[in-house]
């Protein structure tokens, strides 16, 4: 995984390792792509966890969704208290910082679990940047 940023890595990490989230995703089974400001991931599902990550781009590599970031809205999305409109996806969507693409039924059949994938990161990064 060396070219893959220690945020993703550590978010491999902390659902891995969080059953309870694994069992909330375990009929998912999928790639998407997340993409943070300029660079793009690959995530692949797999029962619950995420068993690969992938930069991007590959030509023609197939995913069911894409979310879209803009860099300075993840970063706001990440504070341990973000600002309205920075603190759900699609609050962002609201907003215009962000989108979500593709077949979006697989990410709305399994909301939470997905939010709280993304949460996972807030956590990770919130607690990075207070020096915990």
């Amino acid at each position: 995984m060396s070219n893959i940023p220690a945020t993703l890595v550590q978010l491999a990490d902390l659902l891995n390792g969080n059953a309870g989230l694994v069992r909330r995703g375990r009929f998912v089974e999928l790639e998407f792509m997340l993409q943070i400001g300029d660079e793009a991931h690959y995530l692949n599902i797999d029962h619950g966890k995420l068993t690969a990550i992938t930069p991007a781009p590959l030509l023609m590599r197939p995913w069911r969704f894409a979310i879209r970031i803009q860099a300075d809205a993840w970063l706001q999305f990440c504070q341990a208290m973000p600002r309205p409109g920075y603190h759900d996806l699609f609050a962002m969507c609201k907003l215009g910082v962000a989108s979500v693409e593709g077949d979006i039924h697989p990410l709305m059949a399994n909301l939470r679990y997905f939010q709280e994938i993304l949460a996972l990161a807030r956590l990770e990064l919130g607690e990075a940047a207070h020096g915990s």
